[in-house]
Parts: structure tokens; C-alpha cells; sequence
């Protein structure tokens, strides 16, 4: 809906190209890359960035780079929570693509 909106000049772009530089430098550095272009910029192709939260994680989440790390945090046995973000580099926009229970 908010693309939309970008597209028919109801919101302007730096309205929802908002993303926190903490998550622009982990789509850069540990990021994947997919084969979406950004809907906003169309210029840059979509990273997928993995914060996990939970019991014993920092409040902030932990930054998940690996699914060799994905595993090993699933194994603990803990309560946690994946959260997929997809970012743009190049504009900063940003949305949250699913939740997964680990």
C-alpha cells in the first residue's frame, strides 16, 4: 500500500525511505542480495537482513549473518523470533518480509 501511495505522489519518498543506518550497514556488510529491484528507487536491488529476538539476546536483537548461526540459535531450545527485513541500500527503504518462530 505505501508503494502505491510513493507512486501516486500521495507520500513523498523520504517519508517511508526511513530505514535506521544500523540496518543500511548490515544489508551492506551480511546482507543478501535478491533479484527484487526496490519498489521506491527502483536502482538498487532488495538485501535480506535477519534479526533475531528473544530470551538472553540483546534488546536490540542479534544480527544473524549465517544459516549456520540461524541454527545454532535455533538449537539452544530458547523462545526466539526471526525477523526478515528487506532494505534498499541506495534510497534506505525498508519493510518486514516475515517472522519466524526458531
Amino acid at each position: 500500500m505505501l508503494v502505491n501511495q510513493v507512486r501516486l505522489g500521495r507520500l513523498r519518498r523520504d517519508e517511508v525511505c526511513d530505514a535506521h543506518p544500523e540496518l543500511i550497514r548490515a544489508a551492506r556488510n551480511v546482507g543478501t542480495e535478491t533479484e527484487t529491484d526496490c519498489p521506491i528507487c527502483e536502482e538498487s536491488r532488495l538485501r535480506l537482513v535477519t534479526y533475531v529476538f528473544g530470551h538472553r539476546l540483546p534488546a536490540h536483537g542479534r544480527c544473524v549473518s549465517t544459516a549456520r548461526e540461524l541454527r545454532q540459535l535455533s538449537a539452544t531450545g530458547r523462545d526466539l523470533r526471526a525477523y526478515v527485513v528487506e532494505a534498499c541500500t541506495e534510497c534506505r527503504w525498508h519493510h518486514l518480509l516475515r517472522v519466524l518462530p526458531l
